[in-house]
């Protein structure tokens, strides 16, 4: 059975985000084995919601749901207008939530995402 492939979203500083490149890249040039970073780094909790609105989250388990599709079978699916959507896959991918694929259908390449948001931070 494969792996599960897990994001985690963080909400934090970019300074954080790449402290813990900073740290892998470190291992990495000892030798040492080193998964690859799953982890999206927003700056706070509106960030967050902006990126994962309800539309967009819809989109997201619609294509988790029914596998890759176009982007206009996607618009159509969901029933929604195509620019809109296709504005959102633009976005959700450059943040690496979903993937340009084969024949230009866009898909999730992830079994799960988790968050956590430090009342802390």
């Amino acid at each position: 059975m494969a792996s599960k492939r897990q994001l985690e979203l963080r909400i934090g500083a970019a300074a954080e985000a790449l402290d813990r490149v900073e740290a892998k890249w470190n291992r990495l040039a000892a030798g040492e084995a080193v998964e690859p970073e799953r982890v999206l780094t927003l700056p706070d909790l509106p960030a967050l919601l902006a990126v994962l609105s309800p539309a967009r989250w819809a989109l997201i388990e619609r294509l988790r749901r029914d596998g890759p599709l176009s982007i206009y079978e996607l618009a159509k699916r969901l029933g929604r207008d195509y620019k809109n959507v296709h504005g959102d896959v633009r976005r959700l991918a450059e943040l690496g939530l979903i993937d340009y694929g084969a024949a230009r259908r866009v898909s999730v390449g992830w079994d799960a995402v988790r968050a956590e948001i430090r009342l802390d931070a």
